[in-house]
């Protein structure tokens, strides 16, 4: 089955977007993108960022 990655490293969320790493942890931390939304924490504690809400929040259709 082949299909759309959806949850992404935050080194590879920033080679796909242009922002630095220290960008993408800075939104997290100041609340630009939500826990549950736009990134999730994995079983091992991993930080991982969701590609289809990136995309509506660029679009401005994060709700």
């Amino acid at each position: 089955m082949n299909r759309p990655v959806q949850w992404v490293t935050v080194a590879k969320f920033a080679e796909l977007t242009g922002y630095s790493e220290d960008a993408v942890r800075a939104k997290l931390k100041t609340g630009v993108w939500l826990l549950g939304k736009h990134y999730r924490k994995a079983p091992d504690n991993r930080v991982l960022m969701n590609l289809t809400e990136y995309e509506r929040w660029v679009e401005g259709k994060a709700a």
